[in-house]
């Protein structure tokens, strides 16, 4: 493909087919950008957004215009009334956790309505870890899941009867380390409207990560009443540091706001050091750099496919998230897929990754990052639990041209250690 990388002549050929069959999906993920571009752009426009809102603060933050300016720029974007956005969330996991436990009193209920959360979240929630670490239910909180199908979808005749009293249903948009589909907007309201339908006033709180600008539309605009995420995926554009957001109806962000400083002063405080400028950079950039990772997503599951690897989704198919899981069968294909995307990093590409005990996960852990901000997964990256079925998660790429490049790496690797045959 070019005279940078050792990648094999059939191996350049079978990306060029790959990405020639891609075309059809590229120009529709194209036109998405173009969309969330604009409108991103509006809301930096309408709100005034200036070179004052580049300076941070220090100290209390007190009249901090950038922090309050990037606020409302993603309110407006996202469809909300309002919005937390601090760099001093360290991860999505902390900004989830953040909303429940600003939302949730003792004696309330939390339902969640697309199964399992995320494995980082079992602990927050109390359905693992120690009695009396400081989990929801070490505080009276009750909870419910609504398992998934045999099929994946979510099962939307349980809903009634299982919200029946409950304060928050919680919707996780993506799969995390599971096959089930990444959730569309479209199927967020279908469950939108059946929790309304069953519990008019039930506070619906939705995990957005890696969901952020991959459509046309937010979960606010389906009636979802907050979007939690982190600025290390999607919406920091791979130029955010570090952070996490919180979007929707105003009483739910001042809540929150309560949780992530002290009550009475919640939004009001909080110094933004040299953080405006990333986040607000980052937040103008991230259509394009979500493009790019989507891209670099439906690349990978028809290269894949062409190698007889099954991927979820397809190249085809509608996607709500910047993931593909590629299912590899084993654990000697898992790491050197692994090992081969991190190939292709612009950091720390001679390190070879190595399953470690990671925190907040129950299996060991994999992980390809290379990445500019550590851990940042708008950045190509690869991981995944050494457990059945042995798949990959991969997500991220801020350029098309070297995400692709990283995918063909990691099929190289694979040849060269004779598990795949051209």
């Amino acid at each position: 493909m070019n005279s940078f990388f050792n990648i094999d002549s059939r191996i350049a050929e079978l990306g060029r087919l790959a990405e020639k069959a891609c075309r059809p999906q590229f120009d529709e993920i194209e036109a998405i950008a173009d969309y969330n571009g604009q409108k991103v752009l509006s809301a930096f426009i309408n709100n005034r957004v200036s070179e004052a809102c580049m300076k941070g603060t220090t100290g209390y933050g007190y009249g901090d215009i950038g922090r309050d300016t990037l606020d409302a720029v993603y309110a407006e974007a996202f469809g909300g009334e309002d919005a937390l956005v601090r760099h001093n969330f360290v991860n999505g996991t902390h900004a989830l956790s953040t909303a429940l436990f600003g939302i949730l009193r003792t004696g309330d209920k939390l339902v969640a309505v697309t199964g399992r959360p995320y494995d980082t979240l079992e602990e927050v929630i109390g359905v693992r870890g120690e009695k009396g670490n400081g989990s929801l239910a070490d505080y009276g909180v009750e909870y419910d899941e609504i398992p998934l199908m045999d099929d994946g979808r979510v099962d939307i005749a349980a809903i009634p009867e299982k919200i029946k009293g409950a304060k928050v249903a919680y919707i996780q948009r993506s799969r995390g380390y599971s096959l089930r589909p990444t959730l569309t907007v479209e199927g967020i309201e279908e469950i939108v409207k059946a929790c309304r339908a069953a519990e008019p006033n039930i506070c619906i709180m939705v995990d957005n990560c890696y969901g952020e600008f991959v459509q046309r539309s937010e979960p606010l605009q389906v009636g979802a009443d907050l979007i939690i995420g982190s600025l290390i995926k999607n919406p920091g554009g791979a130029i955010a540091e570090t952070g996490g957001y919180i979007c929707g109806k105003a009483k739910y962000v001042e809540l929150c706001s309560y949780r992530l400083t002290c009550v009475g002063m919640g939004k009001e405080v909080g110094c933004t050091l040299n953080q405006c400028k990333p986040m607000l950079q980052g937040f103008f950039m991230a259509p394009e750099v979500v493009a790019a990772a989507v891209k670099t997503a439906t690349f990978t599951c028809e290269i894949f496919h062409m190698l007889g690897f099954e991927t979820f989704p397809k190249r085809e198919d509608k996607r709500g998230d910047i993931i593909t899981s590629v299912l590899l069968k084993n654990e000697e294909n898992l790491t050197a897929f692994v090992q081969g995307v991190q190939k292709g990093a612009p950091v720390d590409a001679f390190v070879s990754p190595e399953a470690w005990d990671m925190p907040g996960y129950e299996s060991k852990v994999i992980m390809a990052a290379g990445a500019f901000n550590m851990g940042a997964s708008i950045e190509l990256s690869a991981d995944a639990p050494i457990r059945e079925p042995f798949a990959a998660w991969v997500q991220g790429g801020i350029t098309y041209p070297t995400g692709r490049t990283g995918i063909l790496l990691a099929v190289q690797e694979m040849y060269d250690r004779g598990l795949i045959k051209l």
